[in-house]
């Protein structure tokens, strides 16, 4: 039994689960050069592979590209010196393509289930021969919720502040008491890969390429710190939901919320996109290796046909971008320019969600 299995069992048994989002903790130049990689979103959320297979009835959409901004492509200076699985920064040409101006919301995604019926993974039942030796009363659905610590802990176990709590899921955020009315405007949360994937099929679009993604986050600027800039704060205002204070016990909460913001809440970048910074993490279609920067095609990269993770060899983990509410400079800084997160494809968590791309019509 292997150390994830083992911690996703541990699910089951009252022990607080590991979630998503460990991330790099604040390093030095050195330490960043052994930092093989991060650990970002979802690593622990239980797997439940062999529930995902319902997502194959959804009948594809003909699209539309309402809500969407078109990003004529060209070349662009792709990867960050500062992470190992961002190396080497490489030239890349994307084609033209449409992207949802902001995260999928939990309205939009209420009416894709609405029309189809569709069970998230965190919302279907677990397979008890996943499982040896957890009692089936305890195999119950479920999400991963951040819970701030009550004080000051150290950051080398997420355990801490990550909670599964039954019953989570994109219509129950926080757990069966919580509910989505009033935050139809928010970004949908707690959907893994398959979730993401099967919505997009259902609209009429796919998940965005990570070469895709990165180029429109840049804006058409180049590269720069962050997407939007060199500044942490621009004109000393908060341009981006990201964390603020003590990481995880004092949210100060100075760009005005806690956990996720309405969608288009903070300002949009030159191609009329929000949020490619920060608020939840967003899925793409690549799959994760952190070697492929070595490797990737210069036109249109789709990522390796492979997945691999050094960290967990046996999991199945796709690219995730932008950071979280979560991310700061002083824990989680893979929300940086050029940074990369990975999930397994049946993983999510309260900071997790995505938006769609499009190609031209």
């Amino acid at each position: 039994m292997n150390f994830l299995q083992t911690i996703k069992i541990s699910f089951f048994i009252g022990i607080t689960a590991l979630a998503a989002t460990s991330c790099d903790k604040k390093q030095t130049a050195e330490e960043r050069k052994a930092d093989s990689l991060a650990h970002c979103i979802a690593d622990g959320i239980p797997s439940r592979a062999s529930a995902i297979k319902n997502a194959s009835y959804i009948t594809e959409g003909k699209g539309d590209t309402t809500g969407m901004a078109w990003i004529s492509g060209g070349k662009f200076l792709m990867g960050s010196d500062e992470f190992p699985d961002s190396r080497p920064m490489h030239e890349v040409n994307v084609n033209g393509f449409y992207m949802d101006k902001h995260e999928v919301t939990n309205a939009e995604y209420a009416a894709f289930v609405k029309a189809t019926n569709y069970k998230t993974v965190a919302e279907r039942p677990l397979n008890p021969a996943d499982y040896p030796g957890v009692p089936a009363d305890k195999l119950v659905p479920g999400s991963a919720v951040f819970t701030p610590t009550p004080t000051r802990v150290s950051l080398d176990n997420p355990l801490q502040w990550w909670n599964y709590v039954a019953g989570a899921s994109w219509a129950h955020p926080e757990g069966p008491s919580s509910s989505i009315k009033g935050r139809e405007n928010y970004p949908v949360t707690h959907v893994s890969y398959e979730d993401a994937a099967a919505y997009a099929k259902w609209a009429g679009k796919r998940l965005p390429t990570e070469a895709e993604w990165e180029f429109a986050a840049q804006g058409g600027k180049g590269n720069h710190t962050y997407y939007w800039g060199d500044e942490l704060k621009p004109g000393n205002k908060w341009v981006a939901n990201i964390y603020q204070g003590s990481f995880p016990d004092k949210n100060t909460k100075e760009d005005g919320f806690l956990t996720a913001a309405p969608v288009e809440t903070f300002p949009a970048n030159p191609y009329g996109l929000y949020d490619m910074d920060g608020n939840v993490w967003e899925w793409c279609e690549d799959l994760y290796r952190p070697d492929y920067y070595q490797k990737s095609a210069k036109d249109n990269p789709k990522g390796p046909s492979d997945s691999y993770d050094p960290d967990e060899p046996g999991a199945v983990k796709r690219v995730q971008r932008g950071g979280s509410f979560l991310c700061s400079d002083d824990y989680c800084i893979r929300y940086k320019a050029g940074s990369r997160g990975k999930g397994e494809v049946t993983s999510g968590s309260n900071n997790l969600g995505f938006r769609c791309v499009k190609d031209k019509i």
